[in-house]
């Protein structure tokens, strides 16, 4: 809760505490440049690099500039960009975006990793273990390092009190890659900025604790004001995020701190992948942002949520994100971007559920039906769900069948049996700690020899002995159990 009323703090005083910003980063020697949206975002860091002659960039990891789209922008444009970080070198080798904003090739397995380094860094045929790819990498990158003209970063958090910004890895990359060019851009959202250099603390430790369970990132990079004989330029972006802080439904997402920790929780996306989101922020932050900003093209994603609530759970800086995704689906169809498809479907399924007879029949016949049916009956032109997916084999019996089934054999097996009650000492009390309990005397239950409590008997224990007459015993409670 200190958290998150410290983001809600912050966001409350965000135009103010970003004059703030600007006004004393540029006291430190940093220029500060604004854009409204992506394309904006794109533009200024063209033209800074068209300004300094580069052609060899090297970019630490950026959701923000993934969300812009700034390395195609880029390359289209005749620049050579290499991502640093190892992950992202490696979804970048193979032409993919990343699946996960704390670990972008979460989704890529180690044989697949060699495969692709044999064709892009010639290492040996059908090699696999780890070390040896992570130093062929080390090696492939450090000739990017030593070359490079540029260096662009993102901000994990920025001071508004100092003018600083801080930056976080655990392999060392945003360092190397900003500390031998000579001109430094930092890409920076406008809602990671914190009030005073105090709280930064425990959102450094926040994030490294929710994201990978470490208790701070291996390198965490503060940058006040450039390099002696370099130039420093941070990039301040809104790309929608104006819009969300004035919804009083949504600008609660703003407080997220990039941790990934709903995305690790959600039972759909730990099943579907990053990739089935089409979105830059997967998981079910994603599913709140990205609809927000482009509402037409990703309005199917606020109902890739079983509503479960395990994101809320888990997120560091207590956004009920559940509650927003809920709020999302009637957002979207206020603005009438529900097909009658989907709504047709919905209220379907929701009669469907409500009654158990009609859904154990149904799941009766589609089970049947899935068994004999051939393929192209179920998989065709008109099923847009099977397109990327396959079923799984339909069971012969549904949980229930099973369940009953399992009871039936094993009662068969063993036969009914029920605990029988245990006796009571001489007072009428349990002793929990008995026959190992020292504490016990002949004045604190009557007698000294008390009856063990079987484990499969525990449910038998009156409901009139209560807590207190536990406390007779001056062992404490289970001590024993």
């Amino acid at each position: 809760d200190v958290y998150k009323r410290q983001k809600m703090h912050t966001m409350s005083r965000l135009p103010e505490l970003l004059e703030q910003f600007e006004t004393n980063a540029k006291a430190l020697g940093v220029h500060v440049h604004w854009a409204v949206d992506g394309d904006e975002h794109n533009r200024i860091v063209h033209e800074i690099l068209q300004q300094h002659n580069v052609q060899k960039v090297v970019k630490s990891k950026s959701m923000l500039t993934e969300e812009c789209h700034l390395n195609p922008y880029l390359e289209q444009h005749g620049y050579e960009v290499v991502d640093t970080d190892l992950g992202e070198r490696i979804v970048q080798l193979r032409n993919e975006s990343p699946s996960h904003i704390v670990l972008p090739a979460i989704h890529i397995r180690k044989e697949e990793v060699g495969e692709c380094f044999h064709e892009h860094l010639g290492t040996d045929e059908g090699a696999s273990d780890p070390a040896y790819l992570t130093e062929a990498a080390r090696q492939h990158l450090r000739e990017r390092f030593c070359s490079a003209d540029a260096g662009i970063t993102g901000v994990n958090f920025a001071i508004a009190e100092t003018g600083g910004f801080v930056v976080c890895t655990n392999e060392g990359n945003a360092d190397l890659g900003v500390s031998l060019p000579k001109l430094h851009i930092a890409c920076m959202g406008i809602e990671k900025l914190l009030p005073r250099a105090a709280d930064l603390a425990v959102f450094l430790r926040l994030l490294a604790r929710s994201a990978t369970g470490q208790p701070i990132t291996t390198y965490s990079s503060h940058f006040h004001g450039p390099q002696q004989g370099s130039e420093l330029h941070i990039v301040l972006v809104d790309n929608g995020r104006s819009g969300i802080l004035g919804s009083s439904e949504f600008r609660r997402s703003l407080n997220c701190i990039r941790c990934g920790a709903c995305m690790n929780t959600c039972p759909v996306y730990r099943r579907s992948g990053g990739h089935s989101y089409e979105s830059t922020v997967p998981g079910p932050i994603g599913s709140i942002l990205t609809p927000l900003r482009t509402p037409e093209e990703h309005s199917s994603l606020p109902f890739a949520c079983t509503l479960c609530g395990s994101c809320t759970d888990v997120c560091p800086v207590k956004i009920d994100l559940h509650h927003q995704l809920l709020a999302m689906r009637g957002f979207l169809d206020r603005r009438k971007l529900l097909g009658m498809s989907k709504k047709l479907s919905m209220k379907f399924v929701s009669g469907l559920l409500s009654s158990t007879w009609m859904y154990t029949q149904a799941g009766r016949a589609a089970r049947t039906a899935l068994r004999w049916m051939p393929r192209f009956a179920v998989y065709n032109p008109l099923n847009g769900w099977g397109r990327q997916r396959d079923l799984p084999d339909p069971p012969r019996q549904s949980f229930r069948e099973q369940y009953a089934d399992r009871q039936t054999r094993s009662e068969d097996k063993s036969g009914p049996t029920r605990p029988a009650k245990p006796s009571l000492p001489a007072c009428g009390l349990l002793c929990r700690n008995r026959p190992r309990c020292r504490s016990c005397r002949p004045s604190a239950h009557g007698r000294r020899s008390l009856i063990p409590l079987p484990a499969s008997a525990r449910s038998w224990i009156p409901s009139v002995v209560s807590a207190t007459a536990w406390t007779r015993c001056r062992r404490p409670i289970g001590s024993y159990m």
